[in-house]
């Protein structure tokens, strides 16, 4: 079983070999992809130092948004052989120990999401307004798609191959945040079967988010749109 852990960067040197090095202590037996978008700070440079057989980096020419990092780093690593793929955040908002919760549920279901909301609201140090913004965002993802999935627009997932396999990816097109709601939904129209293990969510205390007021309104005028859409991959029999 090989388990591999996609991460994309922008500008995290402050965090990045320290989010290895606890990934490396806590799942040894973890393959490691970073996903650089060309990071002017050098983070993908300090992860290519790194190198070695359980951590690898794709090194991309520029910042595209986090859509197409992570589509590029899915493809990677189902080339390279994963059978189940985590991605998560470099900055410590999700806590890697939650990775032992997340492989223990994915027995048992195609999509495993780290959710900050299965269990009331569990983010810490996040101001009202950003509290809110996320809140309404999910409570907005799961009325226009109707999804009953606590936190649509999280980050932090565990994914078998075959959920992968199963989604036409080139018509994932969301770059920003709200590329998460779109993947979700593909997921459920694929007939995946989706579960949530509660998480708490920490607000990065290195480096500065990358969420922008574009991203927040891409989202919400893409969304309703994804119905529209057909996921499925089609099949040659």
């Amino acid at each position: 079983m090989k388990i591999v852990c996609v991460i994309p960067t922008y500008n995290e040197k402050d965090n990045i070999v320290k989010i290895i090095e606890q990934l490396r202590l806590l799942y040894p037996e973890l393959f490691i992809l970073i996903v650089d978008d060309n990071s002017p700070d050098g983070t993908g440079t300090i992860v290519g130092k790194m190198k070695n057989s359980h951590l690898d980096v794709l090194h991309r020419k520029s910042k595209e948004g986090l859509g197409k990092a992570y589509l590029e780093g899915f493809h990677k690593a189902l080339t390279d052989g994963a059978d189940i793929i985590i991605q998560m955040d470099a900055d410590f908002s999700h806590d890697p120990v939650y990775i032992k919760d997340m492989l223990a549920a994915i027995e048992e279901y195609d999509v495993v999401i780290g959710s900050r909301y299965v269990e009331g609201i569990s983010i810490v140090n996040w101001s009202i307004s950003r509290l809110f913004l996320s809140w309404f965002g999910n409570v907005y993802a799961r009325l226009v798609t109707g999804i009953k999935i606590n936190d649509l627009t999280g980050g932090y997932k565990c994914i078998r191959r075959h959920a992968l396999e199963a989604i036409d990816l080139r018509q994932i097109k969301t770059r920003g945040y709200g590329f998460q709601v779109e993947m979700n939904y593909a997921f459920y129209k694929c007939g995946m079967k989706i579960s949530e293990v509660p998480i708490i969510f920490y607000e990065r205390t290195k480096g500065e988010s990358n969420m922008t007021k574009t991203m927040v309104l891409e989202a919400i005028l893409k969304t309703p749109f994804f119905r529209f859409k057909k996921y499925a991959r089609r099949t040659l029999n």
